[in-house]
This record gives structure tokens, sequence and C-alpha cells, in this order.
């Protein structure tokens, strides 16, 4: 039997978030229960939000007995800071990513992110879950030193590489958005959910096929002729074929590639609109700036505006900076949309995990056998977490293919100019 230490920072619900978001309305986590045995499982899913009950849900679909782990209540940490803009256009721009990895590569890196949206939409229909999902274009709007000229060349770069989008210049963007920005990329095929509600109504879909949902800390693993055997904190152990951490922020440190980055994020949430003080099709705008800010509106017409990161993990300096931050975000609300009530209902700030080239981190972890990790960092979290959710399940079947080696932890670390 061979040992594997896997050393995850203890930290809690409290330390990845800090303030109030407006998700799950009246709607209760679903319960785990601690284990009163050890337990014999497929594949253990360590993490109990978002991309947990991605890959719990679909593992189980698949016929797999899942066991997800969590060791404090489901969705609460990181998931509910999620603002939950399902885009498929990358943190990094098709350009600086083809800059990165050429053009071939990055162009497959936005198409797969594309597929994952309308794949994730498809999910969400097939099983009518209640997660207030829309679909949405989205307006990737100029700001600093991208224009017109830079907003044209990139969009001929996603023409090429198939993708849809149209140039809105300065007249257009005026008219039809009401936006006093010098141009805007405008795309079709996003959307936006109640991250929340999507996470527990994934969570109860792969329950009542048969999922553990279990309460308890998973400690240490151990490599054991094929299988992984996990050490809880309680005196039971869970035997698994195969594990997947979906742990969010709390990354264990020996699998930290260099690519990866933990900041602080901040959003705030309006009081409900009038539906003639928002802007049409509720389009998702975002900024062509680093970091950049970006809008949307929730299914009952708050507006959230989220963004002002800073390359802080510590919870106590994020948490300090929260009222300055809800502040700005508001001055920055009334500058882009000045119809906006920009009275404020909620305002909240996270860990927000990125990676230096906006890809998520996905597939085998370096010197372990039969884990994997599944990171989907960056504005695309959700979409990269229905990506991993895919992905490793297709490993875990033996279907590995080429393109997972653009996502993957040892991926060499590529910077723009590098």
């Amino acid at each position: 039997m061979s040992f594997t230490e896997l050393s995850f920072e203890q930290t809690t619900h409290d330390d990845l978030t800090t303030g109030r978001s407006p998700w799950g309305g009246l709607s209760l986590s679903p319960e785990r229960r601690p284990l009163s045995d050890s337990l014999r499982t497929d594949i253990a899913v360590v993490g109990g939000g978002i991309t947990g009950a991605l890959a719990a849900e679909h593992l189980t679909s698949l016929g797999h007995r899942v066991a997800v782990i969590d060791r404090e209540p489901l969705g609460l940490g990181s998931t509910r800071a999620s603002t939950a803009m399902l885009q498929w256009e990358i943190d990094a721009p098709l350009a600086e990513l083809t800059e990165l990895y050429g053009f071939e590569t990055a162009a497959h890196v936005y198409r797969r992110s594309r597929a994952a949206v309308a794949g994730l939409a498809e999910l969400i229909a097939v099983h009518r879950i209640p997660c207030a999902f829309h679909p949405r274009p989205t307006l990737y709007i100029a700001a600093g030193d991208t224009g017109e000229k830079e907003l044209k060349e990139e969009l001929d770069l996603r023409h090429r590489a198939g993708l849809p989008g149209q140039l809105l210049p300065y007249a257009a963007l005026r008219r039809e958005f009401g936006l006093d920005r010098e141009a805007a990329i405008l795309s079709p095929g996003s959307a936006e959910a109640d991250p929340l509600l999507l996470c527990w109504s994934l969570l109860d879909l792969a329950a009542s096929r048969g999922a553990n949902l279990i309460a308890g800390d998973a400690l240490h693993f151990h490599d054991d002729g094929g299988k992984v055997v996990i050490e809880m904190d309680g005196p039971h152990v869970i035997e698994a074929q195969h594990v997947v951490l979906a742990t969010g922020y709390v990354m264990p440190h020996f699998i930290m590639p260099p690519t990866h980055i933990t900041a602080s994020s901040f959003a705030l949430s309006t009081v409900p609109q009038s539906p003639d003080a928002l802007w049409p099709e509720h389009a998702l705008i975002w900024e062509a700036s680093e970091p950049y800010l970006y809008m949307r509106v929730t299914a009952d017409n708050r507006i959230i505006i989220g963004g002002e990161d800073e390359e802080i993990a510590d919870p106590q300096k994020r948490d300090a900076m929260l009222w300055d931050k809800t502040l700005r975000l508001k001055e920055k609300l009334g500058q882009i949309w000045p119809k906006a009530n920009a009275t404020i209902s909620h305002a909240w700030c996270g860990a927000f995990g990125e990676t230096t080239d906006g890809l998520p981190l996905i597939g085998p972890v370096s010197g372990a056998n039969n884990i994997y990790a599944a990171y989907g960092y960056g504005g695309n979290g959700i979409t990269f977490s229905y990506l991993a959710s895919r992905m490793i399940a297709a490993m875990i079947s033996g279907d590995k293919q080429a393109w997972f080696e653009d996502f993957a932890l040892d991926r060499p670390e590529k910077t723009p100019h590098s």
C-alpha cells in the first residue's frame, strides 16, 4: 500500500465568503449524513459545491455509485459567492490565447467552452431543474486601451474560429443598448442562473439515483491496489475506485500548479428595478479590462455588478475591503448604467481562483493514482465545471483524448508576451 498525503487547509465557508448574496431563496441545502460505518463506492467526490454537484449528477447518470463528501453544508462555500454568468467567452480573449498556444488550440478551447454552455442548458432543460436559468447574449464592451479596433481584431479571430458575434460601434451600441462606450462585441449563446438552486437541484438528482451525501472531512488518501482508501475525520473510511477533487478554492498544497492564483472578488446586488430601468435582453455585460467589471440582471430584476478583484487570499484583509469596494462598485454602476436605482440589497466578497492563462485545471493529479482534479476557475467557473464533469467521466472510463492536455494541471505555464 502506498500513501498519498493531501494537506488541505482547514478553511471554512466563512473564510471563503463574507456578506450575503441573493441566491437560494427559501430553499435548503440537501441533507448530509455522517458515516455510520465504512463505505465502498465507485467514485468519491470531495466537495459539494457546484463543481462536485455537476460531477455527481453526471457520474450517477452513467450508473456509477457515487459518494459526495463535504465537511460543511453543501453549496454554501464559494458557490454562493458566484455571480453565475454562464459565459462561453473566456477571461483570456481569443487573441491572447492565440498568442500563448497558437490559433488552433485557442480556437478549440473557445469552441469547447461554447459547447459546455449549450450542454449545461440542455441538462437543465431535460431535467427541468428550477434554477432561474435564462439564455442571454453577452456584451463585451470597450474599456481602457481596448477600443473598437481591438474588438474588431478579436471578433475577426472569433469568426475565423467559427464563433458567432457582431461588432456594435458607438452609435449602434448607444442606440440598441443605451451604453456609452466606444464599441462592443454582441454574442449569443451564454446564460445566467441561480448557482445555489442549480447546485442543490443537481445534488438532489444525484441522491435520487443513490448517491451518498456524506458529512465529514476527507483527511488522507491511500493508494491500495488500484483503489483509493480515504481516511475520514471519524473512525470510518471510504474505499473508492476513483476520487474527484472538487474542493473549489481549498486546494491541496501538493497539487497547486504554478498557473494557479487565489484572489478576492467583490459584488453587490441592487433592489429590484422597474423593467424600464434595465437594458435590453438583460444581456450579460463585461468590460475588456483587467481586472474586468461585469453586470447581469437576476430573475427578480436586481442588477448584480462585480469585480474590483485583488490578489489577496487572506480573508481578514479581503473583508476589511468590502465596504470600500462596495461603494466603488456602486459608483461604477452609476457610470455604466445611470438609469439604475443603486440602492444596495446585498453585498459580498469571496475567494476567487484564477489561472494565468484563464483556463481551468482538470485532469489526473500528478503522483497520485486514480485521483482527479476538477477546478473550473475564473469568470467561466460553472462553464468549466460542466466541462470537467464530462472530461473526468471520460478519463475514468478510459477514454482520454488528446485535447484534454489543454486543461491539464501540469501544462507548461505561459503568460502573454512570455
